[in-house]
């Protein structure tokens, strides 16, 4: 088969490569369509120290069962379906409490560090186990499908809040997480939703896809903004998309007294905490972690129309172009977000 095989840091190509074997709780999955993640990108140069090379990265995927293992009983081959990121082992104690994104054992698809290497989904084959994946509907192409993951990781941060209906919300980042969390906020049955972002036009998005007001930190005052909005008391909540000092100090900036603030940004190890802030306000923060089952809800979502992801791809590639496209993303270059490839 082909894969994008990253032999050495910056450095991908077309490679052929074995058909994936498969067990007897596996499934064999042709792939239609992979996400290239941020995560991915960071990796492609060694910064996150979980894309060891060599490496077949990609792990927002989709696409028909080729084969399935002996143990298998509720696929077959033709069927159109997704799967989670995270391969929990399913017998360890965080499993067996359900908490299967803090999995003892976790691996991710696509990535490899010094405990585990699991090829992903960059490929025209992947393997999974069957009870981490889910059927599709024909109604959702396999593209819209390749984004099921992200969104799971967008519900699972919002579903870490209180979230009572007509709460007021502030989001800040509104990159590719930034703009589902605004959308399954929406969903959700928040009041007011306020986007915050370095960029205009991703704030514009934002607003077409449910926020109601959007700030840019360059020109405006966020705490202003959003105190003026609420009466003075500030956000019932707020969620941070980013993962660095500032858009965490914004998002505890603007929310009241007793909020809570979502974590799902990751993009820093570190960060520094304004911690009297957060005692003296007694603010709630909740890290947020991959995603614990919310696939269903998800795929549902997709299917009714409820979140819209066709704004967030900016581009469908050919495997083959997959080394240029991560090249261009890496580069930051303006305007791209998501970018699909097609093996």
């Amino acid at each position: 088969m082909k894969a994008l095989l990253m032999r050495e840091y910056r450095s991908l190509e077309v490679a052929d490569m074995p058909v994936p074997g498969y067990g007897p709780d596996d499934l064999l999955v042709r792939v239609k369509a992979c996400g290239i993640c941020g995560s991915d990108v960071h990796g492609y140069d060694g910064s996150t120290g979980r894309r060891l090379p060599p490496i077949v990265m990609g792990h927002e995927a989709a696409g028909v069962v080729e084969a399935v293992g002996a143990n298998v009983k509720n696929f077959a081959a033709g069927d159109r379906v997704t799967f989670d990121s995270t391969v929990s082992c399913g017998c360890c104690k965080f499993c067996c409490r359900g908490q299967i994104n803090l999995c003892d054992n976790r691996q991710v698809l696509g990535v490899s560090t010094p405990d585990f290497r699991r090829h992903g989904a960059f490929a025209e084959y992947v393997t999974v186990p069957a009870r981490i994946s889910y059927k599709l509907p024909e109604s959702v192409p396999f593209e819209h499908a390749a984004m099921i993951e992200a969104i799971s990781v967008a519900v699972h941060g919002v579903g870490r809040l209180p979230l009572r209906l007509g709460d007021s919300a502030v989001v800040v980042g509104s990159g590719m997480i930034g703009l589902l969390v605004v959308q399954v906020l929406r969903n959700s049955g928040a009041g007011k939703i306020i986007a915050v972002d370095l960029e205009d036009n991703k704030l514009e998005l934002a607003k077409q896809l449910g926020a109601d007001y959007a700030f840019n930190p360059k020109r405006d005052d966020i705490t202003k903004e959003v105190l003026a909005l609420t009466d003075g008391t500030g956000a019932d909540c707020a969620v941070d998309a980013v993962g660095a000092t500032s858009p965490i100090k914004a998002c505890l900036g603007a929310i009241r007294k007793g909020g809570s603030v979502s974590l799902i940004g990751n993009i820093t190890p570190q960060v520094e905490l304004p911690l009297q802030v957060v005692v003296t306000r007694e603010i709630t923060l909740y890290g947020s972690c991959a995603s614990n089952g919310e696939y269903p809800q998800c795929i549902d979502l997709l299917a009714r129309g409820a979140i819209q992801v066709d704004p967030i791809i900016s581009a469908k590639a050919p495997l083959l172009e997959g080394p240029s496209w991560f090249e261009r993303l890496y580069g930051k270059e303006a305007g791209l977000m998501k970018v699909i490839i097609q093996p």
